[in-house]
């Protein structure tokens, strides 16, 4: 392989990117790559990153168990901290147990070989995040992709297959679209056809439902039975890891079979215990959310002119996430430049992160936002599309 021709194809496709370096707190206003930005960015959907109760809290936590865990769970890595996490993590979503991981693309890439391997069947929507997909992967078990949200082929699918161990696959709230799973529908499915149901609630959790207890308890579910739950712990709730609940049983399975549990240092205590404390942040945060479907509401009401003006799309999403789909890749990086150029960012999204055709702003809206950073947005982009 040329690497140099490589890069040079992908530069010429629009699709090089670079990471920017950010010299301030995660928050709407960030100083990036030495610049002052108002940032539509990060997944910190209800502001907590750098709330000082959480700095305080991971001040004392630190003080108590220091910086680093050691060692794995099972060799003495496994602290008081990580063990009442669980704890609280499970009573927060329902659910009898969880099992506490480093990130969600690590406890995706465990589960789900745990749950299934060669001879096993996998159903997945065709817009997973990629660390589902690389799970699939790993588990060497038949995979069929169902068209995005589509429960009819889905069933189909189900019905005509009869492997012994069934595992359906699905984001709650997805990445790139902000658009939300029917989680009811996909429910009874794994019921009517005796198939775990895995829901990626990374985007979901913290954000929807009552006290923010995630996209199950949206829908009026719960983990439990066929239903597993992996929530994520580094955007709303602000800090770092993720989880998987369900019942008792599954979850001790998990506890033994899981590799990217097992085989791993355990995230450091400290994490855990601040976790402790956000937790309690996202149960009495109704006031944030609240403020957060304003902003959105506000964000389209904005939006809506401007793309009837030049061309661009925006999908239906009642969620945090607000795609500005602009299409062809270099158009879109160019906005997002056009937008840097004025004190905003907000990021250029292109394949393989989306499909071919369909690059986009992802505009991600936080409760730490204010109204006028709002309006300062749909200023900009008004005065671009002019």
């Amino acid at each position: 392989m040329n690497l140099d021709a490589e890069l040079a194809a992908l530069a010429a496709a629009g699709l090089l990117r670079r990471p920017a370096s950010a010299d301030s707190c995660c928050g709407p206003e960030m100083i990036l790559d030495g610049r002052p930005l108002l940032a539509f960015a990060s997944n910190d959907y209800l502001g907590l990153a750098a709330d000082p109760r959480l700095v305080e809290a991971a001040v004392a936590a630190v003080r108590r168990w220091g910086v680093g865990a050691g060692a794995s769970h099972f060799l003495g890595g496994h602290f008081r901290p990580h063990q009442e996490l669980e704890e609280q993590l499970a009573a927060f979503v329902g659910a009898e147990r969880a099992l506490f991981f480093s990130t969600g693309y690590m406890a995706n890439l465990g589960v789900v070989p745990a749950l299934a391997g060669r001879g096993d069947v996998i159903f997945a929507d065709k817009l997973n995040h990629a660390s589902l997909i690389d799970a699939v992967r790993l588990s060497l078990a038949f995979n069929h992709r169902y068209p995005h949200l589509d429960v009819a082929v889905l069933e189909g699918q189900l019905a005509a297959n009869r492997a012994k161990q069934r595992l359906i696959l699905t984001d709650a709230v997805f990445s790139m679209d902000g658009d939300i799973a029917p989680l009811p529908e996909l429910a009874a499915l794994a019921e009517r056809y005796a198939a775990w149901l895995l829901v990626d609630d990374a985007h979901g959790f913290g954000v929807l439902g009552p006290q923010g207890r995630g996209t199950l308890t949206h829908h009026g579910l719960k983990p439990g039975g066929r239903i597993l739950l992996m929530g994520t712990l580094g955007k709303a709730a602000g800090v770092a890891g993720a989880f998987i609940a369900g019942d008792s049983t599954v979850i001790e399975w998990l506890t033994q079979k899981t590799r990217t549990a097992m085989f791993t240092t355990a995230t450091p205590p400290m994490l855990a215990a601040v976790l402790q404390e956000s937790l309690k942040l996202i149960e009495s945060a109704d006031d944030r959310r609240a403020h957060l479907q304003s902003l959105i509401a506000r964000l389209r009401a904005g939006l809506a002119p401007l793309c009837a003006r030049s061309g661009w799309r925006l999908p239906p999403s009642s969620t945090p996430i607000q795609p500005l789909v602009i299409g062809d890749n270099h158009a879109t990086v160019a906005l997002a430049e056009a937008l840097k150029a004025r004190g905003v960012w907000a990021p250029a999204i292109r394949p393989p992160t989306v499909p071919e055709g369909q690059a986009r702003l992802r505009i991600s809206l936080s409760a730490a936002h204010t109204e006028a950073q709002v309006d300062r947005l749909l200023e900009a982009l008004a005065e671009i599309t002019r």
